[in-house]
């Protein structure tokens, strides 16, 4: 019994881990992918698309050998989600591109209030205080930490609008299928993957195209950077993988929190790894958003514990059904009853 109960646990803490070692893993992997000290291979749109075609590689084999199997989810609905995740991935890009580094960390510290605001318009879930204040000293702790320099414009605006709202509803959605198809995480990631891989392959050369100026057919592949995009691949199908898990268990509003905790980790191990400058005010905020991810987890448990249904006693119980004590204690013999003899029916 004990076993049973410390399982959820620790497939909880497994979900939450996966995530947060892909997700710093991949971002490191890219930045040395990506940058120009490394192989400067600047197509994100299509890296994101050999994401999607190695995570739906990864699909496809675990349906023949039997180790997933397949629910049926309507193809209009595959492809309407497909579509927003696709336009959250080019809008987040495009967003970067327009605005400066300062703007575009404000649109993803914005995402937390926007699903919390979607969450309560269709789940109609509510959050207490606790859990309010907790996000708000998160996204003020990594506010401080990476805010810098801050300029918009009116395209980048609209892009950083499109990519906050799409990216919520995403992973609200991801949430909600889970619970309408009774699905597990691995087997709706195996079905969205193959239409993702698809579109982007083929939009993303241009995406990319019209965010750098560069086409992909001209890039030169060495052993190097074909490594590193396996790898990046590899990450992704576990990042991918654990993002629907811990979506599918928790809420997109835990999984926004936990997202803030890995820009702490991308902070420090750049700055271990890449030499990047850290500051007393990336230290400062770091401390800040440590503190709001425990205070958020404090939080969560209490909310849990409140809301959690009494357990009730076996011996409490007569027939499946809740009877007073009173009338449990009236239909037992009396002292006088014991001496006399057994129970007449």
């Amino acid at each position: 019994m004990e076993a049973e109960k410390k399982t959820p646990v620790v497939s909880d803490l497994g979900a939450w881990g996966m995530n947060v070692v892909s997700s710093v893993g991949i971002i490191m992997a890219n930045k040395q992918l990506m940058s120009s000290a490394g192989y400067a291979f600047s197509f994100a749109t299509t890296l994101t698309g050999f994401h999607f075609t190695i995570t739906a590689l990864v699909g496809w084999i675990s349906r023949a050998t039997g180790y997933s199997a397949s629910k049926h989810v309507p193809l209009w609905e595959l492809v309407w989600f497909s579509l927003v995740a696709n336009t959250s991935i080019t809008g987040m890009n495009l967003s970067l591109m327009l605005n400066s580094v300062g703007f575009y960390q404000i649109s993803k510290l914005s995402m937390i209030p926007v699903v919390c605001l979607m969450e309560w318009v269709i789940n109609s879930k509510h959050y207490t205080t606790k859990v309010i204040s907790a996000v708000v000293v998160v996204a003020a702790g990594v506010g401080i930490c990476t805010v810098t320099d801050v300029e918009v414009n009116a395209k980048g605006f609209i892009c950083a609008c499109v990519a906050v709202f799409c990216t919520s509803l995403q992973q609200i959605t991801i949430g909600s299928f889970q619970k309408k198809y009774s699905i597990g995480s691995f087997e709706l990631l195996s079905k969205t993957a193959p239409i993702q891989a698809v579109s982007l392959i083929i939009l993303g050369p241009f995406a990319d195209y019209y965010l750098n100026g560069q086409w992909l057919f001209n890039y030169s592949f060495s052993t190097g950077a074909t490594f590193f995009i396996l790898l990046s691949c590899s990450l992704a199908v576990v990042c991918n993988m654990s993002q629907y898990l811990c979506i599918g268990r928790f809420s997109a509003t835990s999984f926004q929190v936990l997202g803030h905790m890995k820009t702490v980790c991308v902070l420090i191990l750049g700055w271990i790894l890449f030499d990047s400058a850290l500051t007393i005010k990336n230290i400062l905020g770091m401390l800040l958003a440590i503190m709001g991810m425990v205070v958020y987890s404090w939080a969560m448990e209490s909310e849990k514990k409140a809301t959690a249904p009494i357990p009730r006693n076996k011996s409490d119980m007569l027939d499946g059904e809740d009877v007073p004590l009173k009338s449990r204690l009236s239909g037992l013999p009396s002292e006088l009853d014991l001496e006399e003899g057994p129970m007449k029916s």
